[in-house]
């Protein structure tokens, strides 16, 4: 048996042109939200982030819990935030005594990246919005 693979109505179902177009539900119109292009006085194009997502500083809340000792809560504040002995005690201690304290304020990024860190050394953390 001899087939012929160049014959048009065998090879139109594998063509691209006849190929149905498969559509996302997803659409992708843009990369971020807080991107915009602004347009400066020299004619350039900048992309900055819009007022609001810098505005908001974030707190990193750092919570008590029965099982890790003090000492080891000093060795993580002063691995993970670079704090010195001394400020690191003292937020040991407002954790220890108040249950819970903050032990930073700044960007939203920034802010997950240390409680990620502060969770890998399984102390209880959460971020939260900074009151304004």
């Amino acid at each position: 048996m001899h087939y012929h693979y160049a014959t048009p109505a065998r090879n139109a179902r594998h063509s691209p042109r006849f190929r149905p177009q498969i559509k996302s539900r997803f659409s992708i119109t843009a990369p971020c939200a807080t991107l915009q292009r602004v347009k400066q006085a020299g004619g350039t194009l900048e992309d900055t982030r819009t007022h609001d997502a810098l505005a908001t500083p974030w707190n990193v809340i750092v919570y008590n819990d029965p099982i890790n000792l003090m000492s080891y809560v000093t060795m993580v504040f002063q691995r993970v935030f670079g704090y010195p002995r001394p400020q690191a005690e003292k937020l040991m201690l407002e954790v220890h005594e108040k249950g819970r304290s903050l032990v930073w304020s700044g960007e939203r990024e920034q802010a997950e990246h240390y409680v990620h860190q502060l969770h890998s050394f399984q102390l209880l953390a959460q971020m939260e919005k900074a009151e304004a």
